[in-house]
């Protein structure tokens, strides 16, 4: 059997772990030839499709390691036209591929389920650092994300103390908040502005001055996807031919930029931007990604082709990949960690009235 591996959207913290595991248990369990296709979905679309062998040793030492190997892309979209998707599709078949590993988001899930249509056989690995996937409750990379937010809304702290300011720390996540959520509550932020629930600026204003009067300084969580009611999402750019057009970014300016007339406090912001991608994976995300690329294996190895690993209910299993692409795992709002921080005194940006 011939498979190939492939990472697709923005790089994440446990990628390396993930090939890692799918090659050795192919190589051991499958006598399997693995290849890596360089560059995501761009490494399998021009005329001369970009892979390698990926060999037991290549493979070894690379688990701690974040980034990926075999390098990525966000703006690769071989469905874009039909002259792109009939290339592709020769490609994997002058490949000899019998099926593609894909590990990535839903972005990665959906172009691979669009795929099948010139031939591609394909298992997928869910991965984000913003845990939107679908039918999945935790993707590897989240937990590193969360750690790396978690550490910078506690050094902000210290000079939101000193210089008694509001200081507003903007985190990734698209439309989803669960970065933003888990990482204020860990970095015991006073106020959590998320996607999911459009905050109301004299709320927000009412904490503020609450604490100018009290603790003389504020900390405010926000995820990139949040909006005052009425308003829009902030967009920072747009990429045309992308499977993910549409970039967030800049709401944490925006906020300010309202906030400042109506209080005492300098207000300031902090766009933690790719910062929360990098780095080593933690010992959590290490596991779960040897865990997912090991199943993944499996799933090749019986033939279970157009599946995506998940998590759910503390169990590893698989769902169509069908049910994954274009589809993104937001917060409910009746979600247990929104009424917990409720009843902590954490603000979400609601206004309450008596």
């Amino acid at each position: 059997m011939r498979v190939a591996l492939l990472t697709g959207g923005g790089d994440c913290p446990g990628l390396n772990a993930v090939i890692r595991a799918v090659t050795k248990s192919l190589i051991h369990h499958g006598n399997a030839e693995v290849l890596g296709i360089a560059d995501g979905f761009e490494g399998l679309m021009g005329e001369n499709p970009r892979v390698k062998p990926l060999a037991w040793d290549e493979v070894s030492g690379i688990l701690h390691q974040g980034g990926t190997i075999l390098g990525t892309s966000n703006s690769a979209n071989p469905l874009r036209d039909a002259a792109t998707l009939a290339q592709t599709g020769e490609n994997i078949r002058q490949l000899g591929l019998d099926v593609v590993v894909a590990i990535g988001g839903d972005g990665t899930m959906s172009l691979a389920h669009g795929l099948e249509q010139v031939g591609l056989r394909c298992v997928g690995v869910p991965k984000t650092i913003d845990n939107d996937i679908a039918n999945c409750e935790r993707s590897f990379g989240f937990d590193t994300a969360v750690a790396t937010v978690t550490e910078s809304l506690r050094r902000i702290e210290s000079t939101a103390m000193s210089h008694h300011r509001v200081m507003i720390v903007e985190t990734m996540g698209r439309h989803a908040g669960w970065l933003a959520l888990e990482a204020g509550i860990a970095g015991a932020a006073d106020i959590i502005l998320l996607p999911e629930i459009d905050y109301d600026l004299q709320a927000v204003i009412h904490v503020c001055r609450a604490r100018e009067a009290r603790q003389r300084y504020t900390i405010i969580c926000i995820g990139e996807g949040a909006k005052e009611s009425g308003a829009s999402q902030t967009v920072r750019e747009q990429v045309a031919g992308s499977p993910d057009p549409v970039r967030l970014g800049g709401v944490g300016h925006v906020l300010r930029a309202r906030l400042q007339p109506h209080l005492r406090s300098e207000v300031r912001t902090t766009v933690l931007g790719h910062v929360q991608r990098g780095g080593d994976p933690t010992p959590f995300d290490r596991v779960l990604a040897t865990r997912f690329g090991h199943h993944a294996a499996q799933l090749v190895i019986r033939g279970e082709f157009g599946r995506m690993v998940t998590l759910q209910g503390g169990q590893i299993g698989s769902v169509d990949i069908a049910r994954v692409a274009n589809v993104q795992r937001t917060i409910a709002l009746d979600d247990g960690l929104l009424v917990m921080a409720r009843d902590i005194g954490i603000s979400l940006g609601e206004m309450h009235t008596p």
